[in-house]
């Protein structure tokens, strides 16, 4: 007699990766970070929307989250950002030393320039401020810690893909000046000058820059802030990696303007 009995359904598996990693939190953490900066909430709809996946699987992330404290769910329905992310970002600040380290280099950078300082970190293909001063000034270009902004466009991003040894001749260059200069590159009115800072083993940690507007930095002025912006970013470099070896960046000191 033929047996014709449904066999069980295979035991669940953990997710497949995909791509090198797992599915499962690749999806969770483009979900949080389909917030932007200054967003409140966003409902389950939008999140769908902007993540490309289906309401159920958005729903069923945000309740995994939400257990953590990643996520929190309002009385209207809506989606919101839970504190364990501020304490997830925090710590990551941590590592940098920014209260110790980094946000009095910056201060004495915004001191010695006149301008706002800011310390720039990669994050994937977008560039995050961690830590920042304003400058004196009344009228000045306004970004907030936590904003996070292109690779590609402006000095502090573009220093970043040069000593990550992005190629191409414009890379090259900054690579061998040990700065760059940016001149409404992302915004219209806005200049910067950035510098790369390193940490332990000389490994690149970000970069440092000032910024202002453009009718008051023209080159000339970038060009004769330079040297202050180096020699900063050398110093933050040399407390957050130890004192100059054969293994400090030539880059790093060799640019006289």
């Amino acid at each position: 007699m033929r047996n014709t009995a449904r066999k069980a359904p295979p035991a669940p598996v953990e997710e497949e990766a995909a791509a090198g990693g797992v599915t499962a939190v690749t999806r969770a953490l483009s979900l949080m970070e389909a917030f932007q900066v200054g967003e409140p909430s966003l409902q389950l709809a939008e999140l769908s929307r902007r993540t490309g996946m289906h309401k159920t699987t958005v729903l069923r992330l945000a309740r995994t989250l939400a257990q953590s404290g990643y996520m929190v769910q309002r009385d209207d329905g809506g989606w919101r950002l839970g504190p364990a992310t501020g304490w997830l970002g925090a710590r990551y600040q941590a590592g940098f030393d920014v209260n110790g380290v980094v946000e009095p280099a910056l201060r004495q950078l915004s001191i010695a320039t006149g301008e706002s300082a800011s310390f720039y970190a990669r994050e994937g293909d977008i560039r995050a401020c961690i830590s920042r001063v304003e400058g004196p000034q009344a009228v000045r270009h306004h970004v907030r810690i936590g904003e996070r902004l292109p690779l590609d466009k402006g000095a502090p991003g573009k220093v970043i893909l040069a000593f990550m040894g992005e190629k191409g001749k414009d890379y090259e260059l900054i690579r061998q000046k040990g700065f760059h200069i940016s001149i409404g590159e992302r915004e219209p009115e806005v200049a910067s000058v950035a510098a790369p800072v390193f940490g332990l083993s000389w490994r690149l940690l970000g970069s440092m820059c000032i910024s202002g507007p453009v009718a008051r930095l023209s080159l000339k002025k970038l060009e004769a802030h330079a040297k202050t912006v180096i020699a900063a970013a050398n110093e933050l470099s040399y407390a957050l990696a130890g004192s100059v070896s054969e293994a400090t960046p030539k880059v790093v000191s060799t640019w006289h303007p």
